[in-house]
C-alpha cells in the first residue's frame, strides 16, 4: 500500500481553514488507497520551545525510511535544521498555506526572521504544495523557490449549494464573518464599517478561534463594546463543521476584512452556498468570487467596505441578484476528490 505521513502542528481537528484543508485531504488521500499516518508534532509552532522541537523531531525520525513526509508549514517553516537532517532519508514535501511572514501584527524582526528560517527550510523541500497563485507568486519571487517545485492545490468543496435564508419584512440581515480573531482577518475593519451603519437594519456573526492572539481579542471586544454594538455582533468563538453549515444556512451575506490571504477557503464555502460575498481583493477572492457575486474592496478600506455593505444590507434586490449569480458559480467550484488527486499525483512523484 502506498503510504504518507502527514505532520501537522497540534490537532487535525483544530477548526480553522488550514487544518480544515490539511484534513480533507488525509480523507481524500485514504479514499484513494493511501494509507495516512497523522502525526501531532505539538501545537506550540510557529513558536515551538527546546523540548517541543526535540519531541517533533523524535516522532519524524520514527518515520520509516524514504516514507514521504508531508509537513504544514505552521511547523515547516521553522523547522530549518530539521528539514537538513530528514531531508536525507525522507522525501519532504512542504504544505504552505501562507508563508508565516506575512502574517499580520507580528513586527519587522520577527517576519524577517521567519522569511530567513522558511526560505532556508524550503530549499530542503522535495516539493512544495500552495493552497492558491498568492503563496506560489511570493515563494516563487521573495523566497526563491523555482516554480517546477511548486504545485497549485487549491481547496475543493461539497456539492452543497443551498438557497439563501428568506428574509421577512422587518428582519435583520444576517451577515456572517469566518475567521479566528487575529489581526490578519481584518475583524477591526470590519466593526469599524458597520459603525457607520447603525441606522440598517443588519446583524453580524463573527465565528472563528478566540484563544490565537488575545490580545486581539481584547482590542476587538473593547471596540465593540465602545461602539455600542454588544447587541448586534455575536463572536461565537470556534464552531464545528455542522454548526458551521448552520451559520451558513442562516446567513444573507458573507464578509470577509482580510488584511492578507494565500487563498480564503471561505470564498469558495460561501459560494459553495448561495451567499453573496462582500470581500477584500486578497488571496483567490477575484478567481473565486464572481464579479456579479460579490463586492471587492481594498484591504484595510473602511469607507470601501462600508460602502459596499451599504448596498448589500439596504437592497433586497441587488443582494438576490447577487445570492442567484453565486448559486449558478457554485457548480463550476472545484471539488476536494479533484484536490486529492492533484495531492496523491505529487506524492506519486516524489516516492
Amino acid at each position: 500500500m502506498r503510504r504518507v505521513v502527514v505532520a501537522v502542528p497540534g490537532s487535525l481537528d483544530t477548526p480553522t481553514g488550514g487544518y480544515g484543508y490539511d484534513k480533507r485531504i488525509v480523507a481524500e488521500l485514504r479514499t484513494l488507497g493511501w494509507q495516512v499516518d497523522v502525526i501531532d508534532l505539538g501545537a506550540g509552532f510557529p513558536k515551538p520551545d527546546r523540548g517541543m522541537r526535540e519531541a517533533a523531531m523524535a516522532k519524524l525520525l520514527a518515520v520509516p525510511e524514504g516514507c514521504p513526509i508531508v509537513i504544514d508549514g505552521l511547523a515547516y517553516g521553522v523547522m530549518e535544521a530539521e528539514a537538513t537532517l530528514l531531508s536525507s532519508r525522507n522525501p519532504l514535501i512542504a504544505l504552505v498555506h501562507h508563508p508565516l511572514a506575512f502574517e499580520t501584527g507580528i513586527d519587522a524582526e520577527r517576519a524577517a526572521a521567519l522569511q530567513d528560517s522558511e526560505r532556508a527550510a524550503l530549499v530542503h523541500a522535495r516539493a512544495v504544495i500552495v493552497t492558491g497563485n498568492t503563496s506560489l507568486d511570493i515563494l516563487t519571487q521573495d523566497y526563491g523557490v523555482p516554480r517546477v517545485r511548486i504545485t497549485v492545490i487549491p481547496p475543493g468543496i461539497d456539492a452543497v449549494s443551498l438557497p439563501p435564508r428568506g428574509r421577512r419584512a422587518g428582519e435583520s440581515v444576517n451577515l456572517l464573518s469566518v475567521g479566528s480573531i487575529v489581526p490578519r482577518k481584518g475583524h477591526e475593519v470590519l466593526v469599524a464599517a458597520l459603525d457607520d451603519l447603525k441606522t440598517l437594519p443588519w446583524r453580524l456573526t463573527i465565528a472563528g478561534d478566540t484563544t490565537r492572539d488575545l490580545a486581539a481579542l481584547a482590542r476587538l471586544t473593547a471596540m465593540i463594546e465602545v461602539a455600542g454594538l454588544q447587541g448586534r455582533i455575536v463572536v461565537t468563538g470556534a464552531v464545528g463543521d455542522a454548526r458551521l453549515a448552520e451559520l451558513y444556512g442562516q446567513a444573507d451575506a458573507l464578509v470577509l476584512a482580510s488584511l492578507f490571504e494565500g487563498y480564503g477557503m471561505v470564498f469558495a464555502e460561501a459560494i459553495a452556498h448561495g451567499l453573496p460575498v462582500v470581500a477584500t481583493d486578497v488571496g483567490a477572492a477575484r478567481a473565486v468570487i464572481p464579479p456579479d457575486a460579490g463586492i471587492l474592496v481594498s484591504p484595510g478600506d473602511r469607507r470601501g467596505l462600508s460602502d459596499a455593505l451599504h448596498r448589500v444590507i439596504a437592497d433586497d434586490a441587488e443582494r438576490e441578484r447577487m445570492a442567484v449569480a453565486a448559486r449558478q458559480a457554485a457548480v463550476h467550484l472545484p471539488q476536494w476528490r479533484e484536490a486529492g488527486a492533484a495531492f496523491a499525483r505529487v506524492l506519486e512523484a516524489c516516492r
